[in-house]
């Protein structure tokens, strides 16, 4: 098997290297940003994805980095319960564990952080180190996230556009105010649409929760800490007093803000000897909860196809056969959440889950 370029080390790129990793065959990943650059938010990993997920980490070990959630349930925002439903193995995470445990299992001389590699614009397939060297690599797997540089610069006619909704995404280590919260994914909705909150326990001590904002009625701009924390008081202060009791005693030193975008239509997921990857072949809504699970799938058979081909061209070629139909539904899916979460609670359809399904 010839050598392998990962690019980016987030889910998608640690995730392949794991099954890379599985498999023998030679790698090495390449991540602009810091190590330590772990930003305060997480995941629902459904069944499906737990099941690839444990083919590379150890299951007692990730069941201690998170919880299962029993239930879904929807509040207005004043605290009246709206509807509940039963999930089903669904397992809620940090992306700082997630990440963590997915790096014990590559060695540190396989990975390079603080390192930009581009596309060399007169050779086709070939990427290059920032300092303008070649990468030695055969093959080059691109798992730089939604708003990829090397996608953009081998799909110039692609269009991407921002999605009608923002997100602001946090964790808080708070005994009290964990011990208040079973372990349910909870989520409160402003009766005029357009505006959430979900919490989520992660452990005896810990809750990640996120807030999701229609960014037509709701501006958020990038500001300090302070800043932010203050309009989320301002947002939410009639709201059930669970919620902000959670803002005002939260840590924002990690707090992310998360400004949501998608393709209008996917891009091949392979170009020459370049294939992309997770949100960087195909960006989610996060209304799906499937970006992990996807990414996961992506690996698992992209490694699957590279093993059985005797060529990368004809991998390359069934990854994309088996994965494209599947991301194109979540996709929809992901568009009519998106589109429900706009409307009057009233006007909500009687499928809730949070989660998209094939």
């Amino acid at each position: 098997m010839n050598k392998i370029a990962v690019v980016g080390a987030g889910i998608s790129g640690l995730s392949m290297a794991n099954y890379l990793e599985k498999h023998k065959i030679d790698y090495h990943i390449y991540e602009r940003r810091k190590k330590e650059d772990l930003a305060g938010h997480g995941f629902l990993i459904p069944e499906e994805g737990i099941e690839y997920l444990t083919q590379i980490i150890d299951r007692s070990q990730l069941f201690e980095h998170g919880r299962f959630l029993k239930k879904y349930i929807q509040y207005s925002h004043t605290g009246n319960k709206l509807a509940e439903k039963d999930l089903h193995n669904v397992f809620a995470t940090s992306r700082h564990s997630l990440i963590n445990l997915l790096t014990q299992n590559i060695p540190h001389e396989k990975i390079t952080y603080e390192e930009t590699v581009t596309p060399r614009n007169t050779e086709k397939g070939k990427l290059k180190h920032s300092d303008g060297n070649y990468i030695d690599a055969d093959i080059a797997i691109i798992s730089d996230g939604s708003k990829s540089r090397i996608r953009k610069s081998l799909f110039q006619d692609e269009k991407m556009r921002q999605v009608q909704e923002n997100e602001v995404v946090n964790i808080i280590k708070n005994r009290e105010l964990a011990d208040s919260v079973e372990n349910d994914f909870i989520k409160f909705h402003h009766e005029k649409g357009g505006l959430t909150f979900g919490i989520l326990k992660l452990s005896e001590d810990t809750i990640l929760w996120y807030s999701q904002f229609d960014n037509q009625k709701y501006r958020i701009n990038e500001c300090s800490a302070e800043n932010l924390k203050n309009y989320m008081l301002e947002i939410f202060d009639n709201w059930h007093p669970l919620v902000p009791a959670i803002i005002r005693k939260s840590d924002y030193k990690n707090v992310h803000l998360w400004c949501v975008y998608e393709l209008e239509e996917l891009n091949p997921f392979y170009k020459d000897n370049i294939v992309f990857i997770g949100d960087a072949a195909h960006p989610l809504i996060p209304f799906t909860s499937q970006g992990v699970t996807s990414a996961l799938k992506d690996s698992f058979f992209l490694t699957k196809y590279l093993v059985e081909e005797e060529n990368y061209a004809k991998a390359f070629s069934r990854y994309e056969s088996e994965r494209k139909p599947e991301i194109e539904i979540h996709i929809n899916n992901g568009r009519a959440l998106l589109n429900q979460f706009l409307l009057p609670v009233s006007q909500y359809s009687e499928n809730i889950l949070p989660i998209s399904y094939k």
